[in-house]
């Protein structure tokens, strides 16, 4: 089963998409599953993970809904607030649904990045460490150091890092985000997406081989086994179509790669990791 493990679905009129303003005008229509399917069909992409894009519970509902009527849909990454204390009854109310794999913890939304570091944030990501439960993890660069001293704290988290954690890809710059990833992918049950790359590069100027360091750095740390590829459709139309996308990862790909290590890349990791 091939996978796009990192893809949102949207509908502007539902209103919680707070980011989603008309100055983004590519974007400020909706996007459904409709739109998605010619590309996956083009691809051989059987499945994919839609990733919530508004920090609501009921933006979870609407996708969960969604998925319900979309065959597509292998599963739901949700939100959960993990300030409120009633995180663990949104979580167990939503895990009833089939497709529910998950949910997204948004540093990068955060003011302060340290807020995670919190005792009640520790607590709550340690519930879901010592469950099992798969935890998308969408951090910028510069807020990895905060996210170390988490992991350490909440050791066995089943995490997925989301768009290689958005290093500074316009600027070519490679540290200190190689030795902070270096640091996360010795927690064996941490994970990364090979998603989100297009945006943090020149929108305009960029090259195929702007991105070949960063694939193969994250190659190197967390293998084929713990990699996934992920369009991050349809925000990557930002700076790229799908099928640039897909050619960005596929070029940068080590010719020495097996088809076997392909298939995880695109499929066999994020069936492993959400448990699909």
């Amino acid at each position: 089963m091939r996978i796009d493990a990192h893809q949102h679905y949207w509908k502007v009129s539902r209103g919680d998409y707070g980011w989603l303003t008309p100055e983004l005008s590519l974007l400020y229509r909706d996007y459904l599953p409709e739109d998605l399917r010619p590309h996956l069909r083009k691809h051989g992409l059987d499945k994919t993970i839609v990733v919530q894009a508004a920090q609501t519970l009921e933006e979870t509902d609407y996708l969960l809904e969604l998925s319900s009527a979309e065959d597509t849909i292998a599963g739901v990454v949700g939100w959960l607030d993990l300030n409120n204390p009633n995180y663990q009854d949104h979580y167990e109310r939503f895990s009833r649904h089939p497709k529910f794999v998950g949910f997204r913890i948004m540093i990068q939304e955060m003011a302060n990045a340290q807020d995670i570091l919190q005792p009640h944030f520790v607590e709550a990501v340690r519930y879901f460490a010592e469950r099992d439960i798969p935890v998308d993890l969408l951090v910028l660069s510069h807020q990895l150091d905060p996210l170390v001293k988490l992991l350490e704290q909440a050791p066995g988290l089943r995490g997925v890092i989301d768009h290689i954690a958005k290093p500074k890809i316009a600027a070519g710059e490679l540290l200190p985000w190689k030795e902070q990833m270096a640091v996360i992918a010795s927690h064996p049950k941490l994970y990364c997406k090979l998603s989100g790359m297009v945006t943090e590069a020149d929108h305009q100027q960029w090259k195929p081989e702007d991105f070949t360091a960063y694939i193969r750095h994250v190659l190197e740390l967390f293998g084929p086994q713990r990699l996934m590829f992920g369009s991050d459709w349809p925000v990557c139309l930002l700076a790229a179509s799908y099928d640039e996308t897909m050619d960005v990862l596929q070029l940068a790909l080590p010719d020495e790669l097996s088809a076997a290590d392909k298939e995880r890349l695109f499929g066999g990791t994020a069936a492993e990791f959400y448990k699909l």
